[in-house]
């Protein structure tokens, strides 16, 4: 049996990792500012994470929803305190698709409704009601485009008010920060007076955090930037460091049914001890703090790059923009320089990532490696 080959990869591979570094099987050490897609959150191999997940793994890794799982009740406290949520509710599942799908699920239930609105260049996942609010008709098949969603322009408020008043409308769902869509986001503005229209026609609020939540953009929650209470949250690749899981916060006004929602694998107790220990790190290790020094020392840095025409994003969420397309830079980076970045629809964009651990030291290899590729 052969791989199903669906990913263009570069011949790299990685052994080992640890920090910001990864190391592939000739030895050569990467500088990863990428996070295998911004899921590396507190670090490679972070010795506090390897050490919970193993004292779990030698007691209980796995059983199903079906029983107590106290493991659970702590992980929703520890994230409703730390990202100052505690007027949420809870569901875990597997993925960012994951809590996607079930949050458009559960906003159906609620509305009784059927379409939604979502946003040019959103990404929200694979599965089918999220591929389908996810603005790419190359991974939209046939059986995703029978869902109804309308894609609207980001900071047009006129369109999103004129779409609510059709009185059909399930959920609006939009990333704090798009990732794979090249970095854009709402305004203040923008954010706010959805969430007007949205509690006037009870329309839910769906904020996808899968890749800007935990830290990554500088807050806990990137819509935190914007002083707004969306009705539910997803969250995953930060979650737990490279464990799969996923999140959907949900306000605790709405109410949940038996049977409503489900997984097999979602918050089995080896998933929440990983994700417990990736609250503490960051709690503990203040690493919201270091995602904001690093950015402001980012931003001074980087200005010191003449051919950088813009920097997109906050935090460590971040698109470095250029007057060219960058699939060759990023090769170059890669196998010159031993240093991996990201790509988005935005072909003149690189996407920055890292574990939010990095320092400035780090920073500056990026800033001389970047200009020496460039000469």
């Amino acid at each position: 049996m052969e791989l199903f080959n669906v990913y263009p990869l570069y011949n790299v591979t990685p052994v080992k990792a640890e920090g910001v570094y990864v190391w592939d099987e000739n030895n050569t050490k990467y500088l990863d500012l990428y996070g295998g897609h911004g899921v590396i959150s507190v670090g490679h191999t972070h010795p506090k994470y390897i050490t919970t997940l193993t004292n779990q793994l030698q007691k209980i890794g796995f059983y199903s929803n079906s029983v107590q799982m106290p493991l659970q009740v702590e992980l929703a406290q520890k994230l409703g305190k730390l990202s100052d949520c505690e007027n949420y509710n809870l569901f875990l599942c597997n993925s960012g698709a994951e809590a996607n799908e079930n949050a458009l699920k559960l906003a159906s239930f609620i509305t009784g409704k059927s379409r939604t609105v979502s946003f040019n260049n959103a990404f929200h996942g694979r599965t089918s009601a999220a591929v389908s609010v996810t603005d790419n008709k190359n991974i939209n098949a046939p059986i995703n485009l029978q869902q109804e969603v309308t894609f609207l322009p980001l900071n047009n408020i006129e369109l999103v008010i004129h779409e609510l008043g059709k009185n059909d409308v399930a959920a609006v769902i939009i990333e704090g920060i798009q990732g794979v869509g090249g970095l854009d986001e709402g305004t203040t503005e923008f954010f706010k007076e959805v969430q007007e229209i949205c509690n006037k026609k009870k329309v839910p609020l769906i904020l996808d955090e899968i890749q800007s939540g935990y830290g990554r953009s500088g807050k806990f929650f990137a819509f935190q930037y914007h002083n707004i209470q969306p009705d539910i949250i997803t969250t995953a690749k930060g979650m737990a460091n490279g464990f799969p899981i996923g999140g959907v916060l949900i306000l605790d006004k709405y109410e949940a049914k038996l049977g409503m929602l489900g997984t097999t694998f979602g918050g089995n107790h080896l998933a929440c001890s990983a994700a417990i220990s990736v609250l503490d790190i960051i709690e503990n290790e203040n690493l919201i703090e270091n995602v904001n020094e690093v950015y402001k020392y980012f931003l001074k840095e980087i200005k010191s790059v003449p051919q950088v025409k813009k920097v997109k994003g906050r935090g460590l969420m971040l698109g470095v923009e250029f007057d060219f397309e960058v699939g060759e830079l990023r090769k170059k980076l890669i196998f010159d320089k031993h240093i991996f970045t990201g790509g988005s629809n935005n072909k003149k964009l690189l996407r920055i990532l890292p574990p939010l651990t990095i320092n400035k030291e780090q920073v500056n290899i990026f800033i001389n490696a970047l200009k020496e590729v460039l000469v």
